[in-house]
């Protein structure tokens, strides 16, 4: 198969949402000494294609903060109990996910959630499965952090702010990475300044180097046959009739970040999406296993029953398992229920079938696949895996080295 018409596919609406420049951030890159940057500075070296995140006017990003932002990632001392971290749940080689259908906290108490990967969680136009109020990653952090509902996840409500920040007083290397950090601070060892530093850290964790982005800048080589034909399957749309002649999965993962729900730095526009992907149906009110209903549980409007936020595609291969709560196992499960339209359960207290479901996204209406198209689309999917994230030493446990 040539590549021409499956490129010009991902070209256009891959590069429809993306057309940033070199990607150098604030500061003066070599305004430090021995060669080594300005730890007050900051280069994104993006991607041409690739726009710069969003960053917010109080709190600019720089070398110092992103790597204290890494240290406070990965120490257990971010828990109230001392025995997890962030990357408990948000592992590197699993693309900063954590390998369970639902993730289990500080104290084991299961949430009813995914872990959902942190990875460019930066262009993330909202930051929950199914929040529409959490837009920003300093806010974002205190949820995990200090929050009981509808799980303990770091449980540090458990101690006092006192014996928190103390924890990181009494230890030289923070002391020294906060100061750096926050040279303006009288007192930088801060809540405030911990989720910033956090935050700062998770916007520099990109991702786009996987196959299909060096395809894309004009690698010929970089997809095979197989996940080229499966691209074009992706990305098709209709024909010169009007019938859909492909599967169209871009309508919910499109653009650079294969999600619609995104934002960056040029953006004016709300991109908020939330959808039914009808994955339950448990009554004519097309409901979700009870205190998981995803926007619903915020609005209390039926019509956001089983609504949550399409995740980015990216690194697709390794974030299993799938959806919201973990409840498909395979990416091999999960192409089976688009193609079905809708998971069907026939027995027990979740039976229903997703087909129906009245919330159910327009753009699910299902479709039929030969064994080797669907071979191709999961090829395609595979080729979405950036290697380098997975084991970039600049986001790895500092811990550790």
């Amino acid at each position: 198969m040539s590549n021409g018409p499956a490129r010009a596919a991902v070209f256009g609406l891959i590069l429809v949402l993306g057309c940033g420049d070199s990607g150098v951030g604030a500061g003066d890159p070599d305004g430090g000494v021995d060669g080594e940057p300005d730890p007050q500075s900051w280069e994104w070296n993006l991607p041409e294609d690739i726009p710069r995140p969003r960053v917010p006017d109080d709190n600019p990003m720089s070398f110092a903060k992103v790597e204290l932002g890494r240290f406070l990632f990965y120490d257990t001392r971010m828990s109230g109990n001392l025995t997890q971290s962030c990357a408990s749940c948000h592992k590197q080689e699993l693309a900063f996910t954590d390998g369970l259908a639902r993730a289990v906290g500080s104290t084991d108490q299961v949430h009813p959630r995914s872990a959902m990967s942190v990875v460019n969680s930066g262009y993330a136009a909202t930051l929950n499965w199914a929040n529409d109020a959490i837009v920003r990653l300093e806010r974002q952090a205190l949820g995990p952090m200090f929050g009981i509902d509808p799980v303990v996840e770091l449980g540090l409500n458990e101690i006092t702010e006192e014996e928190f920040l103390q924890r990181f007083r009494d230890d030289e290397r923070y002391r020294d990475l906060f100061a750096k950090a926050f040279p303006d601070e009288v007192d930088p060892i801060s809540v405030d300044s911990i989720t910033k530093a956090l935050a700062a850290f998770q916007r520099q964790l990109t991702s786009f180097n996987a196959k299909v982005d060096r395809w894309q800048r004009g690698d010929t080589t970089a997809l095979n046959e197989s996940e080229q034909r499966g691209a074009a399957l992706f990305f098709g749309g209709t024909n010169a009739a009007g019938v859909p002649d492909a599967l169209e999965c871009f309508h919910c993962h499109g653009g650079f970040l294969f999600s619609q729900s995104l934002d960056e730095e040029m953006n004016v526009f709300d991109q908020s999406t939330f959808l039914n992907n009808g994955l339950y149906n448990l009554d004519a009110l097309g409901s979700y296993p009870p205190g998981n209903e995803g926007l619903f549980d915020m609005t209390g409007d039926p019509r956001d029953k089983g609504a949550f936020k399409p995740p980015s595609l990216r690194n697709i291969e390794v974030t299993g398992p799938y959806m919201h709560d973990g409840s498909i196992e395979t990416l091999e499960e999960v192409l089976d229920h688009y193609a079905r339209g809708g998971r069907l359960i026939e027995e027990g207290p979740l039976a229903g079938d997703g087909f129906n479901n009245p919330n159910k996204s327009s753009f699910l209406n299902g479709f039929e696949l030969t064994e080797q198209e669907r071979e191709d689309v999961l090829a395609f999917l595979r080729a979405l895996t950036d290697d380098d994230l997975l084991t970039n030493p600049a986001f790895s446990d500092p811990f550790a080295e």
